[in-house]
């Protein structure tokens, strides 16, 4: 099983599992600040890394993701040790992405995903959506209006499925930063994405 780093009390009603995104580790600053604040809210927060990741910690040399279907028997595996019925999983970016598409038939209580990948940079026609329009599992997306990888103009013309609710993080990039001269802070922006994730989780 990977190693994992937990916050929040042992004993919460729910465990949000957070998977990181492509590039970065599960101790970046921004994962850090994220599970620490959702923490703060009573719930359980679980980290892992999936192989390529664990592999690049251990030997400093940086790698490609592991191909989908071992970024899914990873997350498979997760959510065994930590038992779905309590268990909302989710992530950054790529890993909310391949937690999307693992929650239906793990059967867990809910899905959160920061900054959803809906297509590549600059590749509008290259959609990551065919699965999002049948979800079944209750999922919270949380999104930068001004996202590259799906903005505030795009999102509402994809076929979402009607268990998927948006939070849009006011000129939010991929990580929700604001720039400097939309009068809104990456902090603000941060805590208003943890009230809704927790007010989510509340009402599973």
């Amino acid at each position: 099983m990977p190693d994992y780093i937990t916050d929040g009390p042992k004993k919460a009603p729910l465990t949000l599992a957070l998977a990181h995104g492509a590039g970065a580790p599960m101790d970046s600053d921004w994962m850090n600040m994220l599970a620490q604040a959702v923490a703060e809210k009573g719930f359980r927060v679980v980290r892992f890394e999936f192989p390529y990741m664990a592999e690049r910690r251990e030997t400093g040399k940086k790698r490609p993701p592991n191909p989908a279907r071992v970024l899914e028997e990873t997350w498979a595996g997760v959510i065994d040790d930590l038992g779905a019925d309590k268990l909302v999983i989710g992530g950054k970016s790529m890993g909310g992405r391949i937690a999307s598409m693992v929650a239906d038939d793990a059967g867990v209580r809910g899905l959160v995903c920061l900054g959803y990948p809906f297509h590549p940079p600059g590749r509008p026609e290259k959609l990551r959506t065919e699965h999002l329009a049948s979800l079944k599992t209750p999922t919270l997306i949380c999104q930068g209006e001004r996202d590259p990888f799906g903005t505030k103009d795009e999102v509402p013309g994809y076929t979402l499925s009607k268990k998927i609710k948006l939070h849009w993080s006011p000129d939010g990039d991929h990580g929700l930063k604001p720039r400097k001269k939309s009068g809104h802070t990456e902090a603000e922006n941060i805590a208003a994405a943890v009230d809704a994730i927790a007010a989510f989780m509340g009402k599973l």
